[in-house]
């Protein structure tokens, strides 16, 4: 009785291991899935791919010192960066806009938003993804 008790336990834990594990694996595939459609969309309006683009990013950050902390990690890496306070009756939150003139590719893109993901939350925030002018701003991702 005692053996299965221990084996029930152990079932529920690798079961509960495999969900995770699989919606971690959506999560990532999602966020890469919408840099490859806003990479497609810029194409079909006409995006040439040799072409370097002014891109947008935006951050969602806790506050000041992790907006000046952002804007360390990418002044120096070619990004124009400003931020601002968000109005309060919104929250009490700081809004990171990083610009950047650079080629816009698929794997390019979706290594970006691996790296800036991973920066905001190292800082309390998130990454809200990116556009361009060839892509309208209401197409920019908002991250759940």
């Amino acid at each position: 009785m005692q053996m299965f008790t221990w084996l029930l336990v152990l079932a529920a834990l690798v079961a509960v291991l495999r969900v995770y594990m699989t919606v971690r694996r959506m999560r990532q595939q999602g966020k890469e899935d919408w840099d490859e459609r806003l990479v497609k969309n810029l194409r079909t309006q006409g995006g040439d791919p040799f072409k370097p683009y002014a891109v947008d990013f935006f951050f969602d950050l806790p506050d000041q010192g992790a907006c000046e902390k952002v804007a360390a990690l990418l002044g120096p890496r070619g990004y124009a960066v400003d931020f601002r306070r968000v109005d309060p009756e919104q929250g009490d939150r700081y809004t990171l806009h990083a610009l950047r003139t650079m080629r816009i590719s698929v794997p390019d893109m979706q290594a970006l938003t691996r790296e800036l993901s991973t920066v905001a939350v190292h800082h309390g925030g998130r990454y809200d993804g990116w556009a361009t002018a060839g892509i309208t701003r209401a197409a920019r991702r908002t991250s759940p």
